[in-house]
């Protein structure tokens, strides 16, 4: 744990080579530590986001947090670059896995690097945690009630996006997944689903469901937030990522 760390806006190369915004926060101290990419929600680049970077800096490592709608809205307040983002269909699996990999490669090229790092996403970041885990060399992923890793998106859903079955023989690193019992996006059955697919292609993984909450039972400004099923989680992503990311 640090309680000294410094955050600023930073501009990190993503997908063929763009430029995008992002929010990086360190822990002061040159000792070597583990790198957490933050895959932050559908409602975007937001306060709260930036929030859960500065945690994990807290806890002792490198963390960084594209601004994954950039592109659409550069210097937009959140809610409006949200808007532009979903107008457009949602952010492309290609372009989230190049900045993802960007935002991997900024972490690793720091000077307090261990060579090690994780993605964790809330929401639809849940699922792009995912997809960058099956296309990328992460050392760990964190999947936070991400919709659509499997089951299919409802007649009328405003994103193009698509479920990861065809990519899940793929994933290439240790996974967490924290979902809600009372969430429908992912609902218990695409959660069954998910653990029977990793489990039938043997990889590393480990669920926890909580009884009474719903979706985004992390994000602490909304009324879905639930404090107990919060507090578990966050310890259980201190453990995974001490684990998997530690020197």
């Amino acid at each position: 744990m640090s309680d000294s760390l410094t955050a600023e806006s930073i501009r990190l190369t993503g997908h063929n080579g763009d430029e995008i915004e992002a929010y990086l926060a360190r822990p002061q101290g040159g000792t070597p530590r583990g790198g957490v990419v933050v895959i932050h929600h559908m409602p975007g680049y937001d306060r709260g986001s930036k929030e859960i970077v500065r945690r994990f800096a807290e806890l002792g490592y490198d963390a960084v947090c594209p601004n994954l709608f950039y592109r659409e809205a550069p210097g937009a307040a959140p809610d409006d670059a949200a808007a532009a983002n979903r107008a457009a269909g949602g952010v492309p699996d290609d372009r989230l896995a190049g900045d993802v990999s960007g935002a991997a490669a900024y972490l690793r090229a720091l000077s307090t690097s261990n060579g090690k790092v994780g993605t964790i996403g809330y929401c639809s970041g849940g699922r792009q945690s995912v997809l960058a885990a099956c296309r990328l060399d992460l050392d760990a992923a964190v999947d936070c009630y991400g919709a659509f890793v499997t089951g299919t998106p409802p007649e009328g859903f405003p994103l193009k996006v698509t479920n990861l079955v065809g990519e899940l023989p793929g994933l290439r690193a240790p996974l967490l997944g924290l979902f809600g019992a009372d969430d429908s996006f992912p609902g218990p059955e695409q959660v069954a689903e998910l653990e029977q697919i990793l489990t039938e292609h043997g990889k590393d993984f480990e669920f926890h469901t909580y009884e009474g909450a719903g979706h985004a039972f992390f994000s602490t400004d909304r009324p879905s937030y639930n404090v107990a099923a919060a507090n578990d989680g966050w310890e259980r992503i201190e453990t995974f990522f001490a684990k998997h990311l530690g020197v």
